[in-house]
């Protein structure tokens, strides 16, 4: 459902008629407000289009720890730290490879530091609020270390692994949405496996295009394809799955 606009309210004040009937409001308990929220909906960062080209978004943003686990490339990371840094969001990346990340962060925010870099293990304390969320990009390698930040309220955590690793089906397991881009047919089964996965799922995964990602939240499956803004092409180039 669709929320009035400024111009809607604007074109509606003219508007009399009779008013319909009155029915008390719906009510939840404060406990359960984080029920409404869906890992994939039409609120938050725009991942990209589905097949129908409706665009697909990803609600950073909540009260609650949120954990992301993408099995895939630098560039769709990056594309996804420059417009959670466009919500509002302050970006900090983990990183060890700190030169793949440097002309972002400098070019995102228009000299503000919306995007920090930190070495592996050392991003500090960050103060998320309603306020002032924060995304923590994990890029640490096959291996990464567990993080001395963890998601809480306002603070949503997404990790990187370039492919399946050792420590991969303890995230897949853990993280609350999972984004799958090409990986080898064995990755793939593994992937299907933890995940749930169908046949035709698993099957299609070594497959994908660059720029293509199937993400999964439970029984939810979106397959997506993130297409770069001029900006961002000029920034990173374009969609790649290899870095």
């Amino acid at each position: 459902m669709r929320t009035a606009t400024t111009a809607d309210t604007g074109s509606m004040r003219g508007i009399r008629g009779l008013f319909g009937p009155r029915h008390a409001g719906h009510t939840i308990p404060a406990d359960h407000l984080g029920a409404l929220s869906l890992p994939v909906g039409d609120d938050g960062v725009v991942i990209g289009d589905d097949a129908e080209g409706r665009p697909q978004m990803v609600g950073f943003h909540r009260s609650t720890a949120y954990d992301v686990l993408l099995i895939g490339g630098l560039w769709t990371a990056q594309v996804l730290a420059l417009r959670a840094a466009g919500t509002g969001a302050r970006v900090a990346v983990e990183t060890g490879r700190a030169q793949a990340w440097t002309t972002l962060a400098q070019a995102a925010g228009a000299g503000l530091e919306c995007i920090t870099l930190h070495d592996v293990g050392r991003v500090p304390p960050m103060g998320a609020t309603v306020g002032s969320p924060v995304v923590v990009i994990r890029d640490c390698g096959m291996r990464p270390p567990r993080g001395r930040v963890v998601s809480s309220p306002w603070q949503s955590v997404l990790t990187l692994l370039p492919y399946l690793s050792p420590v991969a089906p303890r995230l897949l397991r853990d993280s609350t949405l999972v984004g799958i881009q090409r990986v080898s047919p064995q990755e793939a089964q593994q992937i299907g496996k933890i995940l749930g996965l169908s046949p035709v799922e698993s099957e299609a995964l070594p497959t994908l295009a660059d720029g293509v990602t199937l993400w999964v939240s439970g029984r939810e499956r979106h397959w997506v394809m993130t297409s770069a803004t001029d900006a961002e092409t000029g920034l990173l180039g374009v969609a790649r799955r290899m870095d």
